[in-house]
């Protein structure tokens, strides 16, 4: 503890008008010597535990948060995607026809005469292979249609749909378009509509 003393000074305070004395007292302290920790020790002391409860606080937190983060990923279930196989289409077979075995015979400086065909089954080949060409242009010249993925395959005029579309709309669009190919005679539509 400090010591006090009190101090009396007597002043004279001379006034123009006139003159009086006056008695002060003043208390002195005077330190005693002092055993134990400075000021700036002991801030310093104080700046360091709070620095030190601020890493632990951070530390605590960061361990919360840790132990947060793995719950919710043990919590996730890994997704399975199953995607289905396209359906099975059968193979499209397109018959060309047998070439000639033979050179033409040619009598006299003329070509011999051309056999007959028989039962034109020639003439229907080439004919459903240009009408196909057309049906499969058709379909592919359009964005809408040529993303569905139908098969087409025509037989003696008649072209059979196969495949599947979203909506019964589609389904009809894909017939109106292979019906307008010129040489299409009948539709076998199979396409299936997937809700």
């Amino acid at each position: 503890m400090a010591n006090r003393e009190a101090e009396q000074k007597r002043i004279v305070v001379e006034t123009p008008n006139a003159r009086r004395e006056e008695v002060r007292t003043q208390a002195v302290r005077y330190p005693e010597e002092r055993s134990g920790v400075s000021g700036a020790a002991l801030a310093a002391i104080v700046v360091g535990v709070v620095a030190l409860a601020a890493i632990i606080i951070l530390f605590v937190m960061n361990r919360q948060q840790n132990a947060v983060n793995d719950n919710a990923t043990a919590q996730q279930q890994p997704q399975t995607i199953i995607q289905q196989p396209a359906q099975q289409q059968p193979p499209v077979i397109v018959q060309q026809p047998a070439p000639a075995a033979q050179p033409p015979v040619i009598i006299n400086g003329q070509p011999a005469p051309a056999a007959p065909a028989s039962g034109g089954s020639t003439s229907n080949v080439r004919d459903d292979a240009t009408v196909q060409a057309a049906v499969d242009k058709k379909l592919s010249n359009d964005p809408a249609l040529s993303a569905l993925g139908i098969t087409v395959t025509v037989m003696n005029g008649k072209a059979t749909l196969l495949g599947v579309v979203h909506t019964a709309a589609e389904k009809n669009q894909v017939e109106r378009a292979v019906r307008s190919v010129k040489g299409v005679k009948s539709i076998d539509n199979q396409i299936t509509v997937s809700g």
